[in-house]
C-alpha cells in the first residue's frame, strides 16, 4: 500500500469502471480483461486548496489522475525562488514522471480543493506490458503533457505583462463554460509568467476597466469573459 498524506482525505478504493469522467483519465479505454490486470488497491484521494500532492525529488510509488479541481507544477529554481511550471486540470495525469524516473521532478500542490485516484507505478507499469490500449494512452499523456508544457512557455513566458496576463487569462476558461475564468492568488500568478504580483494585480484591474473581464466574486478569483475581442487584441499586442 502506497503511504497516505496524513493532510489528504482518503474516501477508499477508487471505482474505475465506473468513473464519472473515465473517457477522459488513462484508464478511458481499458476493457474488462485489462481491469483483470489491477490487483493493487487504487485509491481515492481528497487534497484541499494549498495542500502538497508531492514534493520535488521525493521518491515516487504512484501517478495521478485528476477528476476535478486545479493543480499546479511547481519546481524550485538555484537562487531559491518558486516556479510554476503548469496548471492541470481534470482529466490530466500528475506526477507522469514516476513511470520512467521513479522520482517526482516537481513539486504537485492543489491549487483549488482537487480530487484524485492514485494508481501505483507497478500497476501502471504491468498494464503498460500486457496492453496495447494503455500503452497507446500512455504515449498520448506524454506527447499531451509536452504540448501543454511547451505552450504554456510560449503563451505565459514571453511578450509584454498584457500579453501573458491576456494569455493566461485565456488558457484558464472552463472546460464546460469557456465564458468563465478561474484565476488564483496575484502571487500565484506571478509566479507562473515570471511578474511581479503588483504587476499582475494591475494588469488584471486594467482588464477589468476596459470591459475584458467581470469579476463574478469578491476574491478575484472568478471572472466573467466580458469581451473576447479584448483580450485576443490584448494577446497580439
Amino acid at each position: 500500500m502506497i503511504p497516505i498524506k496524513t493532510e489528504s482525505a482518503w474516501r477508499g478504493t477508487a471505482d474505475c469502471k465506473a468513473c464519472g469522467i473515465r473517457d477522459m483519465v488513462l484508464f478511458a479505454d481499458l476493457n474488462e480483461q485489462d481491469f483483470n490486470l489491477i490487483h493493487a488497491p487504487i485509491d481515492d484521494l481528497v487534497f484541499a486548496a494549498g495542500q502538497s500532492l508531492y514534493h520535488e525529488g521525493e521518491a515516487a510509488f504512484g501517478v495521478f489522475t485528476l477528476r476535478s479541481g486545479l493543480v499546479k507544477l511547481v519546481r524550485s529554481t538555484p537562487d531559491g525562488r518558486q516556479r510554476v511550471l503548469r496548471v492541470l486540470r481534470p482529466g490530466d495525469v500528475v506526477g507522469l514522471e514516476a513511470l520512467a524516473t521513479s522520482r517526482y521532478d516537481s513539486e504537485a500542490t492543489a491549487l483549488t480543493e482537487a480530487s484524485l485516484c492514485r494508481i501505483p507505478t507497478d500497476v501502471i507499469h504491468r498494464l503498460a506490458q500486457n496492453s496495447p490500449r494503455l500503452h497507446w494512452r500512455l504515449l498520448q499523456k506524454w506527447q499531451q503533457a509536452l504540448k501543454e508544457a511547451d505552450d504554456w512557455l510560449a503563451a505565459l513566458n514571453f511578450g509584454t505583462a498584457r500579453q501573458r496576463v491576456a494569455n493566461f487569462i485565456l488558457k484558464m476558461r472552463h472546460a464546460t463554460d469557456p465564458g468563465v475564468v478561474t484565476l488564483f492568488s496575484r502571487e500565484d500568478m506571478g509566479a507562473m509568467m515570471d511578474l511581479k504580483l503588483e504587476t499582475v494585480s494591475r494588469e488584471i484591474s486594467a482588464l477589468v476597466r476596459a470591459g475584458a473581464i467581470e469579476p463574478l466574486d469578491r476574491l478575484g478569483r472568478l471572472y466573467r469573459i466580458a469581451d473576447e475581442g479584448v483580450l485576443e487584441t490584448a494577446v497580439t499586442g
